[in-house]
């Protein structure tokens, strides 16, 4: 089973939980054991898992990104192809991080870690809808 659902932002960079909305789609799939891929179609978001209990890992992620990676000073920033405002540093982040996850399935369920979910990361936003593609693979 494939399914695309968007992710609207609503900030220049966020990070969101849509550990729910994957749950959702593997149990419209029927698939009991297997494996799910979340993948975002963007080369300014990225998916990640990481912790869900304290939200200041997500902050402390932005924050690595923001001092890590500076903006305004990369080729794609003055090339005259970017048709936003410079964003070279957005390519970047996402790039680093990765487009896409692989999770296991067990039991109709995700096989993540006690304090595991998965993540959007918005790097250029706001944007609306941001696409992701989910596919699951298994059997019932």
């Amino acid at each position: 089973m494939m399914k695309t659902i968007g992710i609207n932002t609503t900030k220049k960079e966020e990070i969101l939980d849509i550990t729910p909305r994957i749950e959702e789609i593997i149990q419209e799939s029927g698939v009991k054991e297997g494996l799910c891929s979340i993948y975002s179609k963007h080369t300014t978001a990225s998916i990640i898992i990481n912790e869900n209990d304290d939200p200041c890992v997500q902050e402390d992620i932005l924050k690595f990104f923001s001092q890590t990676v500076k903006k305004g000073v990369w080729t794609h920033d003055f090339s005259g192809r970017c048709d936003r405002d410079q964003n070279g540093n957005c390519h970047i982040k996402a790039s680093m991080i990765g487009p896409s996850e692989t999770v296991p399935i067990k039991d109709g369920k995700l096989l993540l870690g006690r304090w595991q979910s998965i993540f959007f990361c918005e790097f250029d936003g706001p944007r609306s809808p941001r696409e992701i593609v989910v596919t699951i693979l298994g059997r019932e």
